[in-house]
């Protein structure tokens, strides 16, 4: 007698996979984590809502951490511009205002405040409590940056203060962002750290399909004989769902074969071979033609290349820490070295195992994915070997996960160095590092907003020397204006001097600069949410990139110009 057995539930969903799904689909379960993992430092100053406002699209998906350093008291003013302040903030510090009602978004968050009247910081190292007598004092602690994994701060801020903090934070590899929105302009500066390496750069699908229809290994090869050997005794049927990949590498080896073993080189014999494949194809069956073949003649000019290593992974392989590992270089660095052998042994990069998709029938296709699949693994197996070597060679302490090895080989093709450049901050003497010349020729372009980063510049500067912004004291409005045209004048004479350059500005560039500088200087320092709002998502975005290392993030600047909506970035 047959006893009925209940099957296992099934396991569906977390509640936090539900709330996060979106996401999650962007940057994974990794991806998520690391946001989880992740500490954020706000330092607000001025009206403060752009770093509120990022900090908004942070906490809502579940950046696990943040602190808000801002010594403000709540005005009158800043319920009139904030959105994460309430009537009864006023009075109060604002930083504890905003953090009540950003927490209120995400429960799963942790927010902290340190405002005025926060004498008393917990250190999480050994539990230290230590006294700071105002905000400044504790910015300027050499090693009050240690447990933040990113730094965000707004203008105004003293100049003193802020290079301080960006010293601190290139010396130990923090990301930073330094944001300004003032008015209808706002502009973001990244400063990451000298060596900023991502794997997982998302590229376009279509492109991170090795077929490796050129190195074909053995088990693929014997697929191909086994389902195209008798090719013109199928039925039209199977005729028609013999996969394209199968197609192309049995029309290569008849190429091969009258052509002294050489596969197709250049776009001639491309097109000659393409034809040759186009002629396989049925034309009297009830379709017509054959979607397959359609496929196989579509692929031939981008799939029949030669392997080759695109210029970002080219030099990620040439550094020396690739080349030569120590004990004290970061995984990245470890796992590079193992896949730099890799290539140097075999020609090419690790199989990802990915597959476009196809006509075919779904039993064909899930043998040809699994061949692929398993090549794959056989790939990350010899690479995982060699970093267990290097490992063991370098008595490293703590080895590498074998999912981060795995992602590598997944996305070796497209891997990313970008190097982070030291923020550029408005002292006395500006230092454009090679750029000036750049700078120079972008500012006689009409359309370009780089006259929004000159009169940033200035404003920073004037902000240095007169401890307010420009503006904010309506009886001196044309003193203020005047004061800061002079110092884009200087600055664009700077410019020129390190740009070695004699060339004039046009009086378009000049136009452009002054509209920018009148529209700070009318903003008197304030802030519109909805410029603030839009900037605080797009530097959000970034944030994200830098944290979960995914994506390519700005490189380095961006500015937006509200007027004319409009956004660009640059390297400066």
């Amino acid at each position: 007698m047959a006893t009925s057995v209940t099957p296992p539930p099934l396991q569906g969903p977390s509640s936090k996979e539900k709330r996060y799904d979106r996401q999650l689909r962007l940057w994974a379960a990794s991806g998520q984590q690391a946001l989880e993992d992740a500490h954020v430092l706000l330092v607000n100053s001025g009206p403060g809502v752009v770093g509120v406002e990022a900090l908004k699209n942070l906490v809502l998906p579940g950046a696990g951490n943040f602190t808000i350093v801002d010594d403000a008291t709540v005005t009158e003013a800043d319920l009139g511009v904030h959105f994460f302040l309430e009537d009864g903030s006023l009075g109060h510090p604002r930083a504890e205002g905003c953090c009540k009602l950003l927490m209120e978004l995400n429960p799963d968050v942790t927010g902290n405040q340190i405002s005025k009247a926060s004498f008393y910081i917990w250190r999480p190292e050994g539990g230290l409590l230590i006294i700071v007598q105002s905000i400044q004092s504790l910015l300027e602690q050499s090693d009050f940056l240690k447990s933040y994994s990113l730094v965000l701060i707004t203008a105004p801020i003293q100049i003193k203060v802020l290079s301080t903090i960006c010293q601190y934070a290139w010396k130990h590899s923090i990301p930073l962002f330094y944001i300004h929105s003032i008015g209808f302009y706002s502009q973001f500066s990244i400063q990451l750290p000298p060596q900023y390496p991502i794997v997982d750069t998302h590229p376009d699908p279509t492109s991170t399909q090795d077929l490796r229809l050129l190195n074909p290994w053995p088990e693929l090869s014997q697929y191909v004989a086994d389902k195209c050997d008798n090719l013109d005794a199928l039925s039209d049927h199977d005729h028609g769902h013999v996969p394209y990949l199968l197609l192309l590498l049995h029309y290569l080896e008849i190429w091969k074969a009258s052509h002294d073993g050489k596969y197709p080189e250049n776009y001639k014999e491309k097109t000659v071979f393409r034809e040759m494949v186009r002629g396989g194809a049925r034309v009297h069956n009830a379709e017509g033609g054959e979607e397959n073949y359609d496929e196989a003649v579509g692929a031939v000019l981008k799939s029949l290349n030669p392997p080759s290593l695109s210029s970002g992974v080219q030099e990620v392989l040439s550094v020396e820490d690739c080349k030569t590992p120590s004990s004290q270089s970061a995984n990245f660095w470890i796992v590079a070295h193992a896949i730099r052998l890799f290539h140097e042994t075999h020609g090419v990069l690790p199989l990802p195992g990915s597959l476009p998709d196809m006509k075919a029938q779904s039993s064909d296709y899930i043998k040809l994915q699994n061949i692929y699949k398993a090549k794959a693994r056989q790939d990350f197996a010899e690479v995982l070997q060699t970093v267990r070597s290097v490992e063991k060679r370098l008595a490293r302490k703590n080895a590498i996960e074998e999912k981060e090895v795995e992602a590598f080989c997944k996305g070796a093709a497209f891997v990313r160095l970008i190097h982070g450049r030291r923020l550029q901050i408005a002292e006395d003497k500006l230092n454009w590092d090679g750029r000036a010349k750049n700078i120079q020729a972008g500012l006689q372009d009409p359309e370009s907003l780089l006259p929004i980063h000159i009169a940033f510049l200035a404003y920073d500067q004037f902000l240095n020397a007169h401890s307010r912004a420009p503006g904010e004291d309506s009886s001196k409005y044309d003193q203020d204006l005047r004061t800061m045209t002079e110092y884009t004048q200087t600055i664009l004479a700077a410019l020129s001097k390190e740009a070695s350059s004699t060339e004039t500005y046009t009086e378009t560039a000049q136009e452009a600069i002054d509209k920018v500088v009148s529209e700070i200087v009318r903003a008197g320092g304030g802030e519109l949410h909805n410029i603030s709002a839009l900037t605080g998502g797009m530097v959000a975005q970034e944030v994200i990139k830098v944290i979960t290392k995914q994506y390519i993030p700005v490189d380095n600047t961006c500015m937006f110009d509200g007027i004319g909506s409009r956004s660009a970035v640059f390297r400066l």
